[in-house]
């Protein structure tokens, strides 16, 4: 494999942005982060391809923003793999496209079993890509020449991809269905904003007492602090065990904590001084959480034959016929309608459960039109099935 130059001056990558400019047909994009190592999802490898042009390898950090690139390609259409793991990275350094064809979501689309970029490209194009270097420190530097080389084939190979996904997208009938879900990808929010993101901590159910949960909290919010400081990995300082082994166990001084065998990570004695505060600060806060985080968030569907008998009937005949559906236009279930909308609906239907009153919910929940057309039919059928069979049940009984 030939060498590879990280772009990493803006007279580089200006050079750059005219010979992409210059090429033709889409715009091959991927972007590597340091998911794990670093607090920061930003990008620290941007890779580019575009026939005509070649392979660009950019230095995110030391470029800086990406306006006049942007600029140039905006009107084409950009090839990316599970768009949404890398577009709010793009789009943080001025990369925001109007237009994609995103493979992975493609590869579901199209029925592919298994959608990793490795996978549809052996499967698709015969050509066997590895992985190895997936979950490497991007934002180590120098970059190994093999990570490059790695980098560089996940993007010369997308052009090749898209062309024979839009193949199989038409043989299927499935285009309009595939432009449809990737305008959804562009207009979604990517980081949607939790009101106490502090839940997000593993374990945190097995933690009973207000006050243990309040101890939770305040460790929570001084580990994000220091991995935002240090931007490094919140878990890599303390994982987040340690601080639901801490919480739980309500130590009794600093002392007490250090010795506590659960309590552990790179940061845990180092930043003693700083675990003990947060620990005070929960026993003593008057702000004491609820047990359970607000919002509308429905019971759990294992909850429903209990607390709503009627929709949790509703839910097993419309997943029933939603699974055949699925297997019968050859689209995964959470791509022909996601469980918490079918939930939703199965939850508190409309009050004449129509398939054009069903729709209508659809739509309000954030479906889109192909799948509004494709479920809503079986879902108003399915509900009336469910009251159906619960009346002749009652008559049985009386």
């Amino acid at each position: 494999m030939a060498d590879h130059t990280v772009i990493s001056t803006r007279e580089s990558y200006l050079k750059a942005t005219e010979a992409i400019a210059g090429g033709n047909g889409p715009i091959a994009v991927d972007a590597e982060r340091a998911s794990g190592f670093r607090y920061s999802q930003r990008a620290y490898l941007i890779q580019v391809f575009r026939r005509g042009s070649g392979t660009f390898l950019f230095d995110p950090p030391a470029v800086g923003r990406f306006d006049e690139l942007n600029a140039a390609i905006i009107d084409d259409e950009w090839v990316l793999h599970a768009a949404t793991q890398d577009l709010a990275c793009l789009r943080e350094v001025g990369l925001d496209p109007v237009h994609i064809f995103d493979t992975e979501l493609a590869a579901r689309l199209i029925g592919m079993p298994r959608v990793g970029l490795g996978t549809v490209v052996e499967e698709l194009l015969g050509v066997h890509l590895a992985k190895e270097h997936s979950a490497a420190d991007w934002s180590t530097r120098p970059l190994p020449e093999p990570w490059l080389n790695y980098a560089a084939l996940d993007v010369e190979l997308l052009p090749d991809l898209r062309d024979a996904m839009a193949a199989l997208l038409a043989e299927a009938g499935k285009t309009e269905i595939a432009a449809q879900e990737f305008g959804d990808e562009l207009s979604r929010d990517l980081k949607p904003v939790r009101a106490e993101p502090w839940r997000r901590l593993s374990g945190v159910h097995s933690i009973r007492g207000i006050r243990n949960l309040a101890v939770a909290r305040e460790l929570w919010l001084a580990r994000d602090e220091l991995a935002r400081e240090t931007d490094v990995a919140p878990g890599r300082l303390v994982p987040d065990a340690s601080l639901t082994a801490a919480a739980r166990a309500m130590p009794e001084s600093k002392r007490a904590l250090a010795s506590l065998r659960e309590f552990n990570g790179r940061a845990s004695r180092t930043e003693l001084d700083r675990w003990w505060a947060a620990i005070e600060a929960g026993r003593t806060t008057n702000d004491l959480p609820v047990m359970r985080g607000n919002g509308d968030s429905l019971p759990p569907p294992r909850a429903w034959a209990d607390r709503n008998p009627e929709a949790d009937a509703r839910l097993k005949a419309a997943r029933a016929a939603i699974a055949e559906l699925s297997e019968r236009v050859a689209i995964p279930i959470e791509n022909l309608l996601t469980p918490e909308t079918l939930r939703r609906v199965a939850w508190a239907p409309p009050a004449d459960p129509t398939a054009a009153a069903i729709g209508s919910a659809l739509a309000g929940l954030g479906a889109r039109p192909w799948q509004i057309e494709a479920t809503s039919q079986v879902i108003a059928q399915s509900f009336v099935d469910a009251r159906q069979n619960a009346a002749d049940a009652a008559e049985a009984d009386s």
